[in-house]
């Protein structure tokens, strides 16, 4: 079985897909994702393969839907993208720049690729780390969902995000940027992109990247801008490995905006959610959060910022990466 089935509740589409149940949990004989596989070859740098578990596929079958609930085809494309030939790298920031380079590129085709395909509404791509949140190949490697809906965060922004330039006449995260730029918050920034912790942050180290530049997808960027992405990435993955002195298990996504209509008040951005609020321990999305999807904050979002500013510090000199850290406010 694989279809969608609609939450007339919440006006969110639930992806169900009974092959998921066939997924290998982290293989210690093999490695699906190393040079040399039935699927991976070699002589390659960055690869996107088919998920072979996937929650959409576009020969996905329709569907009865008799009744009052809704169901729909779950038409799509789910993808891993291998992100090095290297199995034993713990993260983006022991990539070199120039293969991190290669990873945003392979986004940014992928996404004009997908752009062109009249079934996908929105494409997703995010990348799991981590046992604790439970990927189950080790190998670096993110994934996309190209989906034939916009998901309901999404939604979220695009809608407050509207209802903001049609009152203010900008762009919300325009705004944003130029708050968090004054810096109690903010963590590095190079020529086109800046890092920070948001004000409303519910991830105690979750941190934002958004481009300077008002953009609405990958495809836009030009000149050094994917090359600064990818620094910035780098900048983001290795600060939060140095924060806690420990791999930080997170979750990040890349959020840009949808492939049918116009939206020129929204604006391209990548979010980073960890989930350890201390060494060793578990910042749990529980009751409140699970019930009400409304985050608790344990501690202070600033003092959190000052620690990512000095961990970022430890990464920019390891890394050798270009831009700066930026220093706390007086």
């Amino acid at each position: 079985m694989r279809e969608l089935r609609y939450n007339p509740l919440t006006g969110q589409w639930v992806m169900v897909s009974a092959v998921r149940r066939e997924r290998p949990w982290r293989p210690r004989d093999y490695c699906p994702f190393c040079p040399g596989g039935e699927e991976t070859g070699y002589g390659w740098e960055v690869l996107i393969l088919p998920n072979r578990f996937p929650m959409l596929s576009f020969d996905a079958p329709k569907p009865e839907t008799p009744g009052f609930y809704r169901r729909a085809r779950a038409i799509g494309q789910c993808s891993v993208i291998v992100e090095t030939p290297e199995h034993g790298l713990r993260d983006l920031d022991g990539l070199s720049q120039e293969q991190m380079v290669r990873v945003v590129e392979l986004w940014k085709n992928v996404t004009a690729e997908l752009k062109k395909n009249p079934g996908v509404a929105y494409l997703a791509i995010f990348r799991n780390k981590g046992e604790e949140i439970g990927v189950s190949l080790t190998h670096p490697h993110g994934q996309l969902y190209a989906l034939p809906f916009i998901p309901l965060k999404a939604r979220l922004k695009l809608e407050n995000s509207r209802n903001y330039y049609n009152r203010h006449g900008e762009c919300l995260f325009c705004r944003v940027l130029r708050e968090e730029l004054k810096g109690e918050r903010l963590i590095y920034e190079n020529g086109s992109f800046v890092i920070f912790m948001p004000f409303f942050a519910g991830w105690p180290f979750e941190i934002h990247i958004y481009p300077k530049r008002h953009v609405q997808w990958l495809t836009q960027l030009e000149g050094n801008e994917v090359e600064d992405l990818a620094e910035a990435i780098r900048v983001a993955t290795g600060t939060l490995n140095e924060v806690l002195g420990r791999d930080m298990p997170y979750s990040m996504m890349v959020f840009q905006a949808p492939f049918k209509g116009s939206y020129g008040f929204y604006h391209l951005h990548i979010e980073f959610y960890p989930i350890l609020r201390d060494n060793g321990k578990i910042k749990y999305a529980a009751g409140i959060e699970m019930g009400t999807w409304e985050f608790t904050y344990d501690g202070v979002p600033e003092e959190n910022a000052e620690r990512l500013r000095e961990a970022c510090k430890k990464a920019l000199e390891r890394l050798g990466a270009r831009g700066r850290c930026s220093e706390a406010l007086e």
